[in-house]
């Protein structure tokens, strides 16, 4: 097999780790960016141990900070794009050995057992089939992906095209303190209608969607280095400490914490 490109190998050790880094990236807002839209054969589990990543699919947008890992199922078309500096490693499974995981993309926690034996894995042969001390920590990082928490780091988008439109129009200008109404008018639709059409395709209100989009923008501007004053202001919070109050109701610790000895 000469083909270095590891997502893509059908044969091979069950589990192939490879390990990344990349350099700062200069991109402003990650929905601005052309999406180059690709699938591999193996299914694939992003772990982030600095930076940040964002994955789009069709299903919607998740967000991959420091300590988190992300899952893309075999197959699955998605867009990748980096956001600060980056260094973490792919684990990518054939799809008989990764049939127990998620069906659909979804964010989990890194845990310290997950981030150890995927490290370990790291150094196996991508060649041959895995040793039987090697297919039990698989068994044991499989465990370990199927029984981790999932976490709220994802945008949902809807199918209808009139509402495509409106979320699109967000995501290019999240910070825009436009009222529901100029958002409907994008959509060609009433606002009754568009808050109607946002509650029945994605099973939440226009304004939690819109607070989940602010949230998300707000990992992505941390992750640039910005002040949690300046990402505050931008974010239409009338004081800092505000936005760090919802900040902590969502995602359980103040900005600061969330990205503390992350690499960020």
């Amino acid at each position: 097999m000469t083909n270095s490109d590891y997502s893509e190998w059908k044969n091979g050790a069950a589990l192939i780790v490879k390990e990344w880094q990349h350099e700062r990236s200069d991109f402003n807002h990650l929905d601005q960016r052309p999406h180059n839209w690709h699938s591999h054969h193996r299914g694939q589990l992003l772990c982030i141990d600095e930076g940040l990543i964002q994955v789009k699919t069709d299903e919607g947008t998740w967000i991959l900070p420091p300590h988190r890992a992300g899952w893309i199922p075999p197959g699955s078309m998605h867009s990748v794009y980096f956001c600060g500096s980056l260094k973490g490693r792919s684990l990518l499974f054939t799809p008989e050995s990764c049939e127990r995981f998620p069906m659909g993309p979804c964010v989990i926690q890194l845990s310290d057992v997950l981030k150890a034996l995927s490290v370990r894995a790291s150094i196996w042969s991508k060649t041959d089939d895995l040793s039987i001390q090697s297919l039990r920590i698989l068994a044991v990082i499989s465990d370990e992906i199927v029984n981790s928490p999932h976490e709220s780091l994802h945008i949902p988008l809807p199918r209808d095209p009139r509402l495509q439109k409106v979320t699109q129009a967000i995501l290019i200008d999240p910070n825009s303190k436009h009222s529901v109404e100029h958002w409907a008018n994008i959509g060609a639709v009433s606002s009754r209608t568009l808050r109607r059409l946002i509650r029945s395709e994605l099973n939440m209100s226009f304004s939690e969607w819109r607070q989940q989009v602010l949230l998300i923008h707000s990992l992505e501007m941390i992750a640039r280095g910005e002040s949690v004053g300046d990402i505050a202001h931008a974010l239409g919070y009338s004081t800092p400490s505000n936005f760090i109050a919802m900040f902590r109701r969502v995602y359980g610790d103040s900005p600061t914490r969330y990205f503390s000895n992350r690499g960020i």
